[in-house]
């Protein structure tokens, strides 16, 4: 089978959604590969800081685009199914931050950015399939996806979920703080001009507010299962 013909699932939508657990879960359930462009932005905006550059100099976040070495490595912790090494660092926990969520928001929308990963995450796609986990998957990165899913949610169902998530962990943080921060975020990127973040025209789209995570991979795998067979 040549590249073309490996099927690529593509689920994009807003932070908070639920999507990084439903790819990781259809990924297992399918035993496709996983691509989280989320992941590669974070660790973009992350290097940035560690080399010394500007997160508004766009040709040398390019540049550092182009020859990032970082690599994903799936681990047994279902909290945390994926390892990220960053030039042999694991840097995993580092990008869960919100520091790390706003950077990539900032990087996101840069275009030559984006032109510099592009390779960066078409080489996941390998058999026997990948599970793309992003905001712009199907509308502009793989829009042959066989199946594209956009899963959204209400801001203030996501904010509760990520003070939820944090306050398990002993983690002090404000519920309306969260609820503003991801509400500039959905903003920044359903307002930029590169890669907007918007359901693909073709996508199926699932709002996750009153669902809980069995209810939408319940949904999810039946899409999949429409398509796949």
């Amino acid at each position: 089978m040549v590249p073309d013909e490996v099927p690529v699932i593509a689920i994009d939508g807003p932070g908070g959604s639920g999507k990084g657990v439903i790819t990781h879960k259809l990924a297992v359930h399918l035993g496709f590969h996983i691509l989280d462009s989320g992941a590669l932005y974070r660790v973009i905006g992350f290097a940035a800081r560690n080399h010394s550059i500007d997160l508004d100099d766009e040709p040398a976040l390019a540049e550092l685009a182009r020859t990032l070495d970082v690599h994903f490595e799936p681990t047994r912790d279902p909290e945390s199914p994926l390892r990220v090494l960053l030039e042999g660092t694991d840097v995993t926990q580092a990008l869960r931050t919100d520091e790390a969520a706003s950077d990539a928001s900032r990087v996101a929308p840069l275009a030559q950015v984006r032109e510099g990963i592009g390779a960066l995450q078409h080489s996941f796609k390998q058999l026997p399939g990948l599970v793309a986990d992003g905001r712009d998957m199907g509308t502009v990165v793989f829009t042959d996806a066989v199946l594209k899913i956009y899963l959204t949610a209400s801001a203030q169902a996501r904010a509760e979920r990520r003070y939820n998530q944090l306050i398990d962990k002993d983690i002090s943080v404000s519920l309306h703080d969260l609820f503003e921060s991801i509400q500039a975020r959905d903003e920044r990127d359903m307002k930029r001009a590169v890669a907007p973040l918007k359901p693909a025209q073709d996508a199926y789209v699932i709002d996750s507010t009153d669902l809980d995570i069995d209810q939408v991979f319940a949904l999810v795998l039946s899409a999949v299962k429409e398509k796949l067979g």
